[in-house]
């Protein structure tokens, strides 16, 4: 189990069976985000502009690449991975192999959280009350549409889409295929991650 500790530049690392203290790993500033690709453990530096890549058998760093301003939500294509970069409004999509950037697609306001699913990647807008589709093989959008207040976390079912809508209280079921909403849930106060 692989934790981000924010406030400490870290992520700790945590035996599954009993919990017991595995390492400490430095990374960038405010590190917010996790994502296990490929036996590498990726990690979203809020404040640092950049992803790490650790190795997850042993936590030592493989490299650490530029994205875009405000790195947060992370996605893994089976190829590719996708950084959601909140302050410069845009996608980074990088080479899980090689951490080369193979390209920047702008998105709406504010990009919380970021999901795949059957070649496209699901982007939350939070600022936007938005969700873009973008087709992960090129970035080209597919299309944007409207959700509820704040869209924050995104996952996929593997046949549709979910977001959860901050200030709404709830949670939306998106037709993966042309984003129509399926139904509109209420979940209680402030709903953020979600898998």
């Amino acid at each position: 189990i692989w934790v981000a500790r924010q406030f400490n530049n870290s992520v700790l690392r945590l035996r599954g069976s009993d919990g017991v203290k595995g390492g400490s790993f430095a990374v960038g500033r405010m590190p917010i985000a996790l994502l296990f690709a490929g036996g590498n453990v990726w990690v979203a530096n809020l404040n640092g502009k950049s992803v790490t890549k650790l190795r997850a058998s042993d936590g030592a760093t493989v490299g650490t690449y530029d994205v875009g301003d405000g790195p947060g939500g992370l996605a893994y294509d089976g190829t590719n991975i996708w950084v959601a970069n909140r302050n410069s409004n845009d996608v980074t999509k990088l080479n899980a192999s090689t951490g080369i950037k193979v390209g920047t697609y702008p998105v709406g306001k504010r990009p919380i959280s970021i999901a795949y699913l059957a070649g496209n990647v699901w982007v939350t807008n939070n600022s936007d009350d938005s969700v873009t589709k973008l087709r992960a093989s090129d970035g080209v959008a597919q299309g944007t549409y409207k959700v509820g207040d704040a869209p924050f976390g995104v996952a996929s079912d593997g046949v549709n889409i979910w977001v959860t809508n901050f200030f709404n209280k709830s949670l939306m079921k998106l037709r993966a295929s042309d984003g129509a909403t399926l139904g509109t849930y209420p979940v209680g106060n402030d709903p953020a991650g979600i898998t």
